[in-house]
């Protein structure tokens, strides 16, 4: 596949990802819930909203870091990071599909985050650090 092939995609895939983790943001009551148990006091909830929110902001701040990469035109045209980026934001879109329509329990998004978003955004910021402070193009 060439890198003109990836590009659209890896916008799309992007794009997709953003808002069904916006989605979440939104409606994340329902996730953070099904979390606790049965009786559970407001402490219980709050701990669990704040890390719902901590996550999803950092999520949204990898965003943040990915799309300057990309929409800077840095990381446009580079086959690899344009896979890695396609793959996990597609992979991504369903998990996060998934957890927001099943409710599955807000510790299971730490994995969808990891995998899926923070591994792209580590390797955007190595391209970025290569190709800004190193001037080296790949």
């Amino acid at each position: 596949m060439q890198a003109s092939g990836l590009i659209p995609a890896r916008f799309l895939t992007l794009t997709a990802h953003l808002i069904l983790v916006i989605v979440i943001f939104w409606t994340r009551d329902d996730n953070i819930k099904s979390d606790l148990p049965e009786e559970y006091t407001d402490s219980e909830y709050d701990d669990k909203d704040i890390e719902s929110i901590v996550a999803l902001s950092v999520t949204l701040g990898l965003f943040l870091l990915e799309l300057i990469g990309f929409m800077g035109g840095i990381t446009m045209f580079m086959s690899f990071q344009g896979l890695i980026s396609t793959t996990a934001h597609s992979a991504a879109a369903i998990a996060c599909s998934y957890f927001l329509f099943d409710q599955w329990p807000f510790e299971w998004y730490w994995y969808i985050f990891g995998f899926c978003s923070a591994f792209p955004a580590v390797t955007e910021l190595v391209y970025l650090i290569a190709v800004l402070c190193l001037r080296k193009g790949y």
